[in-house]
């Protein structure tokens, strides 16, 4: 006899998110280079917009973030109606796994893409399907081939995290069309704003030519990580889906104005995307070695390869002594590697200096 509440099936084979550190040791000042946050902070408008809308706390937010979604809309070319905002992309994805997954069923992502994936699939009872991936990058061959009948949704971060790796607008075409008809397709493309290769396509079209593809996005790394703001495009029917268990107040009010007013600010996003790979390129060069290796990034961070998880753990916390917090990706199946944010200019180079004692060369300006 049951003599206590029992959660839904999967909920306890759930290993919880843990994220990286954010404080050093005591007496040393933290430069938190462990989340990916905006190495330049927010848009000034967006700040601006996000002390006005703070003066009225006790007015409730609209309930369905048209601000912000009219403004999406305007930024983007797309119908507001089709977008969905939520508290964060992580939101976004809890409702799409609530809606589309349940026990039997199965979700496909790749061997390291965002841990977040396991966690919104499980917790709605379905069990998640790892594809391998070659060289830290998905593989289209691989994804499909890890398809089963009872497969109903397949994640893609692209770029991904923790590798910033990312496939080109071909082989997301390739990937989609493989798919049952059946199977939701969800682009995450939280990273899009960093993004400078010619051949990416951040999933706007794909979602115009198909009725199961979804493309989620996020404000958190585009300074606005703490107001929590994320948002979908989809099709009309996942929109009408999604919002019949979405919380009628899931963004807050002073988020809504601040996100409508970053993403109409699209001068500051270009200099976001501009000093992030000039700096993005710079640590590349300058950690790249015989005893370093670097995962080519499209994101605002970098993988750092070490020769084994011991020599991992040692430049982490020689790095961590500094004061220079990056983050440890075991938890992500490479422990031999630190995920290092793009920050401001003097934590790079400190940085650098720090790695010089496990092999990074330097790089000339």
């Amino acid at each position: 006899m049951i003599d206590r509440p029992m959660p839904q099936p999967g909920i306890l084979k759930i290993a919880p998110y843990v994220p990286g550190k954010s404080q050093a040791a005591p007496g040393v000042v933290a430069i938190k280079l462990s989340a990916n946050e905006s190495p330049l902070g927010a848009s000034p408008a967006a700040l601006a917009a996000l002390t006005e809308a703070s003066r009225s706390p006790e007015i409730y937010p609209e309930g369905t973030s048209r601000v912000l979604r009219e403004a999406l809309g305007e930024v983007h070319g797309l119908d507001p109606d089709r977008i969905v905002c939520g508290n964060g992309s992580d939101d976004l994805l809890h409702l799409l796994a609530q809606c589309y997954l349940g026990e039997g069923d199965e979700a496909v992502m790749s061997r390291h893409g965002f841990n977040v994936y396991p966690i919104v699939t499980m917790g709605a009872s379905a069990e998640i399907v790892m594809a391998p991936e070659r060289d830290y990058r998905a593989d289209v061959d691989a994804l499909l081939g890890a398809v089963t009948p009872r497969t109903k949704m397949l994640f893609l971060a692209n770029p991904n995290n923790p590798t910033g790796t990312y496939l080109g607008g071909e082989e997301l075409e390739r990937l989609r069309a493989g798919l049952r008809p059946d199977i939701l397709f969800v682009l995450d493309s939280a990273y899009a704003e960093y993004v400078t290769s010619e051949d990416y396509d951040v999933g706007i079209s794909l979602v115009n030519r198909a009725e199961n593809v979804v493309m989620v996005r996020t404000f958190s790394k585009m300074g606005l990580a703490g107001s929590r703001i994320g948002w979908m495009y989809a099709p009309a029917h996942v929109v009408d889906v999604v919002n019949r268990i979405r919380g009628p107040f899931n963004v807050n009010r002073p988020a809504q104005f601040a996100g409508a007013a970053a993403a109409r600010d699209t001068g500051f996003t270009e200099m976001l995307r501009a000093y992030n790979a000039r700096w993005r390129d710079w640590l590349t060069r300058a950690l790249s070695g015989n005893a370093i290796r670097v995962v080519p990034s499209e994101a605002n961070f970098v993988l750092a390869l070490f020769a084994d998880a011991e020599t991992s753990k040692a430049a982490f916390q020689a790095l961590f002594d500094e004061g220079l917090i990056v983050r440890e990706i075991g938890v992500y199946g490479i422990d031999n590697g630190l995920r290092i944010s793009i920050g401001p200019e003097p934590a790079m180079r400190r940085l650098v200096e720090v790695l010089r004692a496990f092999g990074a060369p330097g790089a000339r300006d």
